[in-house]
């Protein structure tokens, strides 16, 4: 059953040609990725299937009875809104119902019957269950907080949230996992991958589109090759395809320089020519034209050698007022040492890097960085370069020639040509250039000033899977020090020797290995710790000490101690009973009313007596 279909679509801004007469289509389950290079139309292609009065001509047709989600990259919230009122915004009956029912829930108050007597008739409770589900899993704050306060990656992920919530039968996705964290990608992937939705996506993740889809679909200048296969079939039969046209393109060469002096050698003014081998002859020389464009980067810069001391990490401490970034960290760099740092959101990675680039002042502790080393430093929020300057003067106000190896020098303008951009894009305003190409441009100022170690926050943002490959390529042959945070799992995979580890609460972990090694060992910790329901008993340390000696509980504080474990446990029972009996779908609506308000003051009671427990066992 086909879901989606693009008819002959075009689309120009001024002299520059995105697309022309693209078509494809989309059926039932079938989960696509578009991929291409950057500046080709990604992005705009999807403004398109929201609105096909964005494109030249051509047509964009949705099969009618099917509900549509679409995820923009420039999708802002409405900053007046709850998190709840944004995530359900659409103005329908269940959406009011739902919003009615977790208000009264978060402020505890009495469900009203008719609204509970809804929930059931309509079937909403699980729809209730994957709201919060999906908001707990993307580390979303509490549904009743207000959008303004929020910080812009919450925002993105609210966004992300409302789209899945949704659950349509057809998921528009532009670039879904940023402003994720690894599990919270992991998590998504998993998601999308079980979804019954079909599904159309624009993403650098690699391992993203490997797991998930089963339909690539490569939007080129001219049109859009389809490959019915995850990622790596799509890189196979790419590289055939390339073959088999460079096989083409060398015969209808030698086939052109044959025909080419049979034309030459009729005369001008006799009309005998043969008409069919003339038309051949044209269609022969179209093909011999053609150029297959290798994205290849090669540029061998003359980097400073690094001496022996290079970055030292000497017992260095970083606290806010509010977190803890790091207690206590010591590390020495070697040379040509491939770092990756990884860890939730807010856990201080991007800190560690303004500790080490002298933005940040330590709490505690130095860092020593040796004389030769020389640092590029590529930020997330990337340079300001003014809208109204040619590419090539971008490259050219920072040096005309760049240094290479063995005493050659590359110009500017060679140097341009070496990182994707064409001779046909030099005299581009920056302001012409698509988000990704201006990534690469900000990417190349970094490397002409020929560093020889590497700072990199986030490089394959924006970017696409193309130039990703060719990074690589270079940071493998770079003869310096790299360290790069990076949610690209792909990328780490192939870049990075061991893994700085921010667990949170000031902890660093060092992992020898790459972003697998990472998983493997995460997943083996959180496999071996003990699964309880509440907070395990402390061992008490039976060895003599020299320490003063601890605060004794009362005997009073010791039956309350001993009391409490034995609550905590029995309304934890009770709240697996009541979370049990609401997703049976079997009460009627004044129990469901009931259990519903009695969960609430159950959790407030755990939450109460765990703290309290917790307190009273630094003593017991």
């Amino acid at each position: 059953m086909n879901y989606l279909s693009v008819e002959n679509i075009s689309k120009a801004f001024g002299e520059k040609v995105l697309f022309e007469n693209v078509s494809f289509g989309l059926n039932k389950g079938e989960k696509a990725a578009l991929v291409a290079k950057n500046g080709f139309g990604k992005s705009t292609l999807i403004s398109i299937l929201k609105d096909a009065s964005n494109s030249d001509s051509g047509a964009v047709v949705f099969r009618n009875e099917i509900s549509v989600g679409f995820l923009d990259q420039d999708q802002e919230p409405n900053d007046q809104h709850t998190i709840l009122e944004e995530i359900l915004s659409v103005d329908d009956e269940d959406s009011r119902i739902l919003k009615t029912y977790n208000s009264k829930v978060s402020q505890q108050e009495e469900i009203p019957q008719d609204i509970l007597n809804k929930m059931d008739e309509k079937n909403l409770w699980d729809k209730d269950v994957l709201i919060n589900t999906i908001c707990t899993q993307l580390k979303i704050p509490a549904l009743h907080n207000k959008i303004e306060h929020l910080s812009g990656g919450q925002k993105k992920r609210i966004a992300l949230a409302q789209v899945l919530i949704q659950n349509p039968d057809l998921l528009i996705l532009d670039e879904p996992t940023n402003h994720l964290d690894l599990d919270m990608i992991e998590w998504l992937e998993d998601y999308l991958k079980n979804s019954k939705s079909a599904i159309l996506m624009v993403t650098h993740d690699r391992y993203f589109l490997e797991v998930i889809c089963d339909l690539i679909f490569e939007l080129a200048r001219d049109r859009i090759h389809r490959y019915e296969g995850n990622f790596s079939y799509y890189l196979m039969k790419k590289a055939e395809r390339e073959e088999q046209l460079q096989a083409n393109i060398d015969k209808a060469k030698n086939t052109f320089r044959k025909e080419l002096d049979w034309i030459r050698r009729q005369p001008k003014a006799r009309g005998t020519k043969q008409k069919a081998r003339v038309d051949a002859f044209a269609e022969t020389k179209k093909i011999a034209k053609q150029k297959i464009v290798k994205d290849e980067l090669s540029i061998n810069v003359n980097i400073e050698r690094l001496g022996t001391k290079i970055i030292e990490l000497h017992h260095i401490g970083k606290q806010f007022p509010d977190k803890n970034i790091i207690n206590d960290f010591s590390y020495l760099f070697k040379r040509g040492e491939k770092v990756g740092i990884v860890g939730n959101n807010g856990v201080g990675k991007t800190t560690f890097l303004n500790l080490i680039l002298g933005k940040e002042e330590l709490s505690k502790g130095k860092i020593v960085i040796g004389d030769t080393v020389k640092i590029g430093y590529y930020s997330q929020k990337g340079m300001q370069i003014k809208e109204d300057k040619k590419v090539i003067e971008v490259i050219k106000d920072i040096a005309e020639y760049i240094p290479l190896e063995k005493g050659k020098k590359l110009s500017a303008l060679q140097f341009l040509e070496r990182f994707l951009f064409p001779k046909d894009m030099h005299y581009q305003f920056v302001s012409k250039l698509s988000g990704g190409e201006k990534k690469r441009l900000y990417l190349m100022t970094i490397l002409m000033e020929n560093p020889n170690f590497l700072i990199l926050d986030e490089p394959t943002n924006d970017l696409d899977i193309f130039t990703i490959s060719v990074l690589e390529d270079y940071l493998n042959d770079f003869p310096g020090c790299v360290m790069v945070v990076s949610h690209d799992r792909y990328f780490m995979d192939k870049i990075v020797e061991h893994i700085f580890y921010f667990k949170g609460g000031g902890e660093i972990k060092d992992i020898h290995g790459n972003y697998t090694k990472y998983r493997e060992e995460l997943a083996s910790e959180k496999k071996s710790e003990k699964k309880v329901s509440v907070a395990p008993v402390p061992v008490k340390n039976t060895e003599p000490t020299s320490e003063a000696p601890k605060k004794k509980l009362s005997y009073k504080e010791k039956v309350e101690y001993e009391q409490l474990e034995s609550e905590i446990e029995q309304l934890e029972a009770r709240k697996l009973e009541i979370t049990e009996m609401l997703s049976s779908g079997s009460l009627e609506s004044n129990q469901i009313n009931e259990v519903s308000i009695e969960l609430s003051k159950l959790m407030e009671a755990i939450d109460e007596k765990t703290n309290r427990w917790i307190e009273l066992s630094e003593y017991a």
